[in-house]
């Protein structure tokens, strides 16, 4: 491994979770260019976890796709822990189909925008929103999903 260790927690009562080893390669194909050593976890989950984290974290009802919780420690303190990430699996599954997208590149684009979270990105402006795109498009064509911001469909 390229000193990106994950763990992952799979909370959810659905089959279409990806293997670890996908996991494990999306968050290396996203991690690596900013990182030498980093430690998360990816906790997957259903619907009622997930709606009761969203309205305890963000003050949002309902479930959501995906959360990120990065790890704040004071500067001088080394660590190399990014943070932990939560994935609603019937959502993420809900949401590929209803974008015409297969469910492993839904997956994929769900690990990638937790990680980029994670290393600091956002999107609450849209101007940050702009490279977080770009960014996670870079990233997935490079993995060899389409670009996920494109409409499925006419080209």
């Amino acid at each position: 491994m390229n000193g990106i260790e994950l763990s992952v927690q799979n909370a959810s009562t659905s089959p279409a979770v990806p293997p670890q080893t996908s996991l494990r390669n999306w968050v290396s194909g996203t991690a690596s260019d900013h990182v030498q050593n980093a430690e998360l976890c990816i906790r997957i989950v259903d619907e009622q976890e997930m709606t009761r984290l969203n309205e305890q974290y963000r003050h949002k009802h309902g479930a959501t796709n995906v959360l990120a919780f990065p790890q704040h420690t004071a500067a001088e303190v080394e660590c190399d822990l990014l943070g932990d990430i939560v994935i609603c699996a019937p959502v993420v599954e809900r949401e590929a189909k209803q974008q015409g997208k297969t469910s492993t590149a839904h997956w994929a684009h769900m690990v990638v925008h937790g990680v980029l979270h994670l290393l600091g990105y956002d999107h609450d402006e849209d101007a940050q929103a702009q490279r977080m795109e770009r960014l996670e498009t870079t990233i997935l064509t490079t993995l060899e999903f389409p670009p996920p911001y494109e409409e499925s469909g006419d080209s």
